[in-house]
């Protein structure tokens, strides 16, 4: 093959090359151009609502069916409430007999006895303590005192000694 043949072929070959990427920019244009839309457009197909007309006896028969399903559950949930209640019922018969009951009275005084020593031993213990933490104060003040004047000696020394370092 000749020098000057091999020039034409390698100009056929740009020019198809060119063609090539041409169409495949056209071909990218329109996809791009296609598909940009397309999260919108699913997020619309996604939220279609159906609306279905039925007949009166088809909603009856499912009033039927769903009645037939919830019946039974709401006849224990009745039963465990009157079982509930019963029990209710029973615990306050039995505080009011002890309300009633005199002698039942007595046995809650000898306790508030005993609660009302450990009362009067609580309150004379945080008695104590608040004067405890009076007194933890005033020698936290006292030792504050102590330590400022030894502060200032400290500080006045470190600046006397900088003075001297830089003259």
């Amino acid at each position: 093959m000749s020098r000057l043949s091999r020039i034409a072929l390698k100009g056929r070959e740009s020019v198809f090359a060119g063609d090539c990427c041409e169409e495949a920019f056209e071909a990218q244009h329109l996809l791009r151009s296609g598909t940009k839309d397309l999260p919108r457009m699913t997020k619309v197909l996604e939220n279609e609502k159906v609306f279905l007309l039925v007949t009166e006896s088809t909603v009856r028969r499912y009033q039927r069916n769903l009645v037939d399903d919830i019946e039974p559950a709401v006849g224990e949930l009745i039963v465990k409430a009157e079982q509930g209640l019963s029990a209710l019922e029973k615990r306050e018969a039995s505080l009011q007999a002890k309300l009633d009951n005199p002698q039942r009275a007595r046995a809650p005084t000898a306790t508030t006895a005993v609660q009302k020593s450990d009362a009067r031993r609580l309150n004379l213990m945080m008695k104590q303590r608040e004067r405890l933490d009076e007194q933890v104060r005033a020698l936290e003040e006292e030792i504050m005192e102590l330590v400022r004047p030894r502060r200032r000696l400290v500080l006045a020394s470190c600046l006397k000694f900088i003075q001297e370092r830089k003259s």
